[in-house]
């Protein structure tokens, strides 16, 4: 099954800093795919290169075969939905019309439709009517999470999404991402919390110091070799009733 997004030795740069090297990296349509690392490991940049948010100093980044590049804002947006880790609102608009901006495509009433039972997805139906700015953290997140369901893209991109979030709040996001790619949809997270990676995901790619170091499944990806070297922890992921499950303690 062709890939419908695929970084090929791709590098970034802020000003001279190298902040992304030679990262190649091939998304599959129903997959749910982590990307872990250190803070500074390079984790957004390696997103925001690879969606045309950050110019490439080398390689080149694919949306559907497409050059990222080469694609209009509009032919983007219908190819991937970006839920980035900033989570600030400028306008105290209701829940109902921010997540209605993932339905760019649809008419009003349908968008509407669709931004409501996105919110009911995500637990916050009650939310519909209310201000972002009148929010909680939490509960501005599940509607930024709505609002990125309702894009309906074939590549749902997510950076940090259950930053902050209560336990339940965290598996409840992570349980929609995945009905997302049972569904046939790409999706790709970051995330902090080794364990809820190695639960929740297919494929873990670990990125550190700008470069991709290990891919591939969960156990593998982060073998006591990659704890030990990337997150200075001595340990591994243990299989449990509940899913695999990160025992480990500082090297």
């Amino acid at each position: 099954m062709s890939a419908v997004w695929t970084l090929d030795a791709v590098t970034a740069r802020h000003g001279r800093k190298t902040v992304l090297e030679a990262a190649s990296l091939a998304i599959a349509p129903g997959e749910v795919v982590g990307i872990v690392g250190p803070n500074g490991a390079g984790k957004t940049s390696l997103l925001r290169a690879g969606l045309g948010l950050l110019p490439l100093a080398a390689g080149e980044a694919l949306l559907s075969s497409r050059p990222v590049s080469a694609l209009k804002p509009d032919e983007r947006a219908r190819l991937v939905g970006y839920l980035p880790q900033e989570r600030r609102a400028a306008w105290n608009l209701p829940a109902r019309m921010i997540a209605a901006l993932g339905a760019s495509d649809l008419s009003e009433p349908e968008a509407d439709r669709l931004a409501r039972a996105c919110l009911a997805r995500v637990g916050a139906g009650e939310l519909v009517d209310r201000g972002v700015l009148d929010m909680s953290g939490g509960e501005r997140a599940r509607v930024l999470l709505a609002r990125l369901l309702a894009t309906r893209a074939p590549l749902l991109v997510a950076d940090e999404p259950v930053a902050g979030l209560d336990p339940d709040a965290q598996l409840l996001t992570l349980d929609l991402l995945r009905a997302e790619a049972a569904g046939g949809a790409a999706v790709v997270v970051t995330l902090h919390d080794l364990g809820l990676a190695g639960r929740a995901c297919d494929r873990v790619v670990v990125v550190s110091q700008g470069r991709i170091v290990a891919e591939g499944a969960p156990r593998e990806a982060l073998s006591p070799e990659v704890l030990a070297g990337v997150f200075g922890l001595n340990g591994e992921l243990v299989e449990t009733p509940a899913g695999l499950v990160l025992a480990a303690r500082r090297a």
